[in-house]
């Protein structure tokens, strides 16, 4: 099967510009591609895992992943699908970041002689001369038509800097250097980069005249039209010490039953065979399918001893048997108890609430247990003596645990 027949069958497409050639090209030779991922953070996040399996999925087809770090136009921030301008970052912040990402990309993509490469627009943006830039990129974009595009629209009632504007002529050199360097033909990345992706492959054949393509991935949406990979603690990162395996795995395992199905075919390599097999499960046996989402989800990003771990968490909790040791836990010392061991401090302090308040009106609520004990009282206190040997299981809501440990 064509690749992007892959990606469409798996629901990953949704624009392609002159899609006929774009075949023609893939099947002619192996063809460099390239996703732009910003360093704004020391880690990658949900928002990035579609780009990245969709990379994966070129580079098992045959074709030369490019990850594009965005050293220098993270110095900028891109206005698309922001009401607001970013928060300015140092030079070292964004370096630091950028290392960060280099490490983590690796787990999902293979690097190495005449495989993936990840490169840094640092490289040929942060030294770029500001008159032969604007002389040489800049003479091919007209205003008019960057003011229609959908990334400038959204910001220009409340407000676009000029520094934001120049984002696109900034991407788009990105895609000329890139060609130029690596002969690479094809920019993919999220639905909201159309309009950037779209100037940067018309400024490859305007200077070059050469064919250069964009494809966009659709945003992952629940069926009821919201955006997936928000946790009630923010983001859900692909960092362990962000976001735990056992966090991941149990995002993923609560996913909505009519969400399954197409999380199967978006996030996993599981054959579409068995991927429409388990998304036809209906009633209770559906849980069948979202552990295996949990499972193949949390083994891509966190590796399979760590997913195994997850799921035996789950299961000790959840089903009555497992491994007890691999729930989430939070050391507690006798000098912290005695300073304060009230629940909703411990609460707040172990991270199943990111707030007092919202401690105290968990308890308030009776959405807190202790030991499976309910607690109403907000000045209950926890001491040393509680906790034995396997620690003292603390309870958010139904699904939300945490073992405090005494060291």
């Amino acid at each position: 099967m064509h690749i992007l027949d892959t990606l469409k069958e798996r629901g990953f497409i949704a624009q392609v510009t002159f899609e006929d050639d774009l075949y023609k090209q893939l099947e002619k030779e192996s063809t460099p591609f390239y996703v732009g991922f910003d360093p704004t953070a020391t880690s990658l996040h949900f928002g990035h895992f579609i780009p990245i399996i969709a990379m994966a999925h070129m580079q098992r087809a045959g074709h030369r992943p490019i990850a594009l770090v965005g050293g220098a136009t993270a110095m900028i921030g891109d206005p698309s699908g922001k009401t607001d301008m970013r928060k300015m970052m140092t030079v070292e912040t964004i370096d630091h970041n950028v290392a960060c990402i280099k490490q983590q990309m690796s787990r999902f993509i293979e690097f190495g002689d005449d495989k993936a490469m990840i490169v840094n627009n640092a490289d040929w943006l942060r030294n770029a001369g500001y008159i032969d830039f604007i002389r040489d990129i800049g003479a091919h974009f007209s205003v008019n038509r960057m003011l229609t595009a959908e990334c400038y629209k959204q910001r220009l009632e409340r407000g676009l800097t000029f520094l934001e504007f120049n984002y696109m002529l900034m991407q788009s050199y990105d895609f000329l250097q890139l060609f130029k360097r690596y002969g690479c033909r094809l920019q993919m990345g999220g639905d909201d980069q159309w309009s950037n992706m779209l100037a940067g492959a018309d400024l490859i054949r305007r200077k070059e005249h050469e064919d250069a393509f964009a494809c966009t991935f659709k945003l992952l949406m629940n069926h009821e039209g919201k955006k997936m990979g928000k946790t009630e603690k923010g983001a859900l990162w692909l960092d362990a010490a962000l976001c735990s395996p056992y966090d991941f795995y149990q995002y993923w395992r609560n996913v909505d039953d009519a969400d399954v199905k197409k999380c199967l075919a978006l996030l996993t390599f599981l054959p579409m065979e068995e991927v429409n097999r388990l998304g036809a499960l209906e009633g209770a046996e559906i849980n069948e399918a979202k552990k295996v989402l949990a499972f193949e989800c949390t083994k891509l990003v966190h590796g399979e001893e760590e997913a195994q771990k997850a799921q035996q968490a789950a299961s000790a909790l959840f089903g009555g048997g497992g491994a007890m040791h691999d729930v989430p836990s939070f050391n507690v010392t006798r000098d912290m108890l005695e300073a304060d061991g009230r629940l909703t401090t411990i609460l707040n302090s172990c991270g199943l609430c990111t707030s007092r308040g919202e401690a105290r009106k968990l308890v308030q609520q009776g959405g807190a247990t202790v030991n499976e004990q309910k607690i109403t009282d907000i000045d209950f206190v926890i001491t040393a003596d509680m906790i034995g040997t396997d620690g003292l299981l603390l309870r958010k809501g139904k699904k939300n645990y945490c073992r405090l440990l005494l060291v």
